[in-house]
């Protein structure tokens, strides 16, 4: 790893990540190819990634990323000149390559033992797609690095009119010429009194000029009174830099910027010395002139040979033909382009993440002084039209304003996930010999980070899964009439404040007979079990559970779902499983669009308060008994308007109390989930609406079914926050009362 005391390890830094929007750029372009996307600024696009991630890695001499990108980029650089046309194999190894530049990337980052056999075998598969032209390239490349510069003499002989060289006086050493003066500023610089009332010390402009050049400081003490005389709060000093620098002069002004309007600053640029005629001796002037001939061959001979450039280097040749604007910034005009008007850039601060974690922490504070400050205010019996209480609503409006917009820095689109599933689907497919698609919709949706980074590991077990045991092989899919290719989509998408994840494929859905056999050789459920096809598909999250005969590099081994399962409920969120056979088989996630602030329904239960999510709460009713019927003992259903919704005691189902058996006046909140169903709960009452601020609950605490996290309200108190669905679920389970569909509202 890089050295903190190393000056170039924040540039370094800058260059990896860099390379990570470059990477994302390139996958974009290389996935557009191998759809058929015949636009030549694609493969520009493409050939600019990979062109920018070598010369930045050549500045930083890491040899194995410059060597492996530059065959990547020559290739690329055949297909742009039209001089190749990949087919479906050479897209493949273009994926290859952009995977193995991506893990070239990270090992160069982390320090880490590069994977030469890997490095090698790509490497051959360039050489193969080039051809002779491959060959001829690595010829050139070694002739380069053999070429031993001799500098070229100037000959000039000129027509001097019959003058001899007699005639020209013997010029002084170079040593005694005049030397030009060194380019810079002069800055002049009086802060005014206001400067110094603003907290601001000169110091620190003048070591801020210490840092773009050599400087020369004169203090001017002109102006300084006597000691009796002088006003401590008076500004008396000025000062004088000369600067030796190359900076612009807006350099230059960005040191004062923090007191523009607060002194009087002059900047004026320093020209170099002319060295005057007379300080030079004279030639003798020649009674003739001239000849024009000689004049002319002279200045075209000067024209052509005083300044040699040097050679460029070919790959900075085809970077110049297509734009000579810097590499990163032409990341962004294709889609202008296509648009049809040049977008204007958008500025990025890079912040570090351990400052945006201590801000979130303190918008949580914030929240949780703002409910203690309301409840106060409530309590202390103040007119709700008071100036207090006006007051109170506007600091309401400006926290919620503030959290929404710190939230917003939190949230990343799920594209970068999905591109990493991408690979997996290359590799797992490979594995297995089988041709899969994935196809992705929805890679704009945004979401916590905290959730995208916890997600990756899941949701790479679903791909792979999907691709092992989800779809067939070639043959049987041909049999079964399907395409030979099989299909695995990728979406995202918000759903009633939340994000819902699913992964599909169009293989032959789950076999349930074969589940639910080997459930029962397992001993993970009893033989006379009678389970419906939902129960059976959630057998696939027990733990050992497989239905791989055979461990492979992919599957087999039993750590299988009921670790996603795992993995999804710690983030606070719900997996579930619709399969049709012959179809294929949907996995759908539902997270919480962030884990750190919510807004919540605060209910009380048998004396204890909750928290509800409110997105979930479409409706409170007040129930009468004739509203209420019983479907089997235990087991009740509420009238809403023209259909039945089942009925469940949130006190009983949490175990704080026997079921209610009277509910003429009991206070119910009808839920819905993200699947459309819905469902009715019995709470004693509503106390407030307000945002709480999620904490998390430590693993050394026994996971309860139905608590998701726990919050701290205004006054102090910890409250349970609820997860209704798996409350619900687990209610359903014990009850038998299917929830209803929000478009019938019938019980099944």
């Amino acid at each position: 790893m890089s050295d903190s005391n190393d000056p170039m390890a924040e540039i370094r830094a800058s260059f990896f990540i860099e390379c990570e929007e470059l990477l994302e750029a390139l996958q974009d372009g290389l996935q557009a190819l191998d759809d058929g996307d015949e636009d030549p600024e694609t493969i520009n696009i493409v050939f600019r990634a990979v062109h920018s991630i070598k010369g930045g890695a050549g500045a930083f001499g890491l040899e194995a990323l410059v060597r492996f990108a530059h065959r990547f980029e020559t290739v690329l650089d055949e297909v742009r000149a039209g001089r190749m046309s990949p087919d479906s194999d050479a897209r493949k190894i273009f994926f290859q390559c952009a995977d193995h530049l991506s893990d070239l990337v990270r090992i160069s980052r982390d320090d880490g033992d590069l994977p030469d056999d890997e490095t090698a075998s790509l490497l051959a598969s360039l050489n193969g797609l080039l051809g002779d032209a491959g060959i001829e390239e690595e010829d050139e490349a070694a002739e380069e690095e053999e070429i031993d510069f001799q500098p070229a003499t100037l000959s000039l002989d000129l027509d001097l009119g019959g003058h001899d060289d007699s005639d020209v006086p013997d010029l002084p050493p170079l040593d005694s010429l005049p030397v030009a003066a060194p380019e810079g500023f002069t800055v002049r610089f009086k802060p005014d009194n206001d400067l110094f009332e603003t907290g601001n010390e000169p110091f620190h402009m003048l070591r801020a000029l210490d840092e773009l050049g050599k400087c020369t400081v004169t203090c001017h003490l002109d102006d300084l009174p006597d000691l009796d005389t002088l006003a401590a709060e008076t500004s008396y000093l000025s000062w004088t830099i000369e600067i030796e620098t190359d900076v612009e002069e807006a350099e230059i002004a960005a040191a004062f910027e923090f007191v523009d309007g607060l002194c009087t600053l002059d900047i004026k640029k320093k020209t170099s010395d002319e060295v005057a005629p007379a300080d030079l001796p004279q030639a003798a002037k020649p009674t003739e002139p001239i000849s024009e001939n000689a004049k002319n061959e002279t200045e075209e001979t000067a024209s052509q040979t005083v300044a040699p450039q040097p050679p460029v280097p070919e790959e900075a040749d085809t970077a110049q033909e297509l734009d000579p604007k810097p590499q990163m910034a032409q990341k962004t005009q294709p889609s202008a382009a296509k648009q049809g008007a040049p977008a204007a850039a958008k500025s990025v601060v890079r912040v570090d993440l351990d400052r945006i974690e201590r801000l979130v922490n303190l918008v949580g504070e914030l929240v949780i002084n703002q409910a203690m400050l309301s409840q106060s205010l409530e309590r202390s019996g103040l007119s709700p039209h008071s100036d207090a209480m006006n007051g109170l609503e506007e600091f309401q409006r400006l926290t919620r304003d503030i959290q929404d917009s710190v939230m917003m820095i939190r949230a990343q689109p799920v594209k970068s996930l999905f591109q990493r599933m991408s690979r997996i689907v290359r590799e797992a497919s490979a594995a297995v010999n089988k041709d899969v698609r994935l196809m992705t919709e929805g890679e704009s949706t945004e979401v916590d980070k905290t959730v995208i980074e916890r997600l990756a590991d899941p949701l790479t077990h679903m791909i792979r899964n999907a691709v092992d045991h989800g779809l067939e092989s070639s043959e049987e899919r041909i049999a079964a009439g399907k395409p030979e290719q099989g299909r695995v989509n990728l979406t995202a998408a918000h759903r009633s404040g939340r994000v819902v994840i699913e992964v599909s494929d169009d293989g032959g859905g789950i076999n349930r007979p074969k589940v639910l056999q080997i459930a029962i050789d397992k001993g993970l459920i009893s033989a006379d079990a009678t389970l419906s096809d939902t129960e059976i598909d959630n057998l696939l999250f027990l733990p050992g559970f497989s239905t791989a005969s055979v461990v492979s590099d992919l599957s087999g081994r039993g750590v299988g779902m009921d670790v996603v399962r795992t993995s999804i409920q710690a983030l606070g969120g719900r997996i579930s499983i619709s399969s049709i056979p012959g179809e294929g088989t949907t996995f759908s996630i539902s997270l919480p669009l962030t884990l750190a602030v919510l807004d919540g329904m605060v209910v009380q239960v048998a004396d204890e308060t909750l928290v509800l999510p409110l997105n979930v709460v479409i409706e409170t009713l007040t129930l009468t008994n004739k509203d209420v019927e019983m479907v089997r003992p235990g087991s009740h259903v509420v009238r809403v308007r023209s259909g039945f919704v089942p009925l469940f005691d949130l006190g009983k189902e949490l175990g704080y109390r026997e079921p209610v058996e009277d509910h003429e006046g009991s206070v119910v909140l009808l839920i819905a989930h993200e699947d459309g169903s819905r469902a009715a709960l019995i709470i004693d009452s509503i106390q407030d609406q307000r945002q709480v601020v999620i904490k998390g609950l430590d693993d050394s605490f026994y996971r309860a079914p139905g608590i998701a996290a726990a919050t701290i309200l205004g006054d102090g108190q910890i409250a349970l926050i609820l997860d209704t669905s798996d409350i619900i679920t687990n209610a359903i389970s014990s009850s038998g009362v299917a929830v209803s569909p929000a478009n019938t509202g019938q019980t099944a």
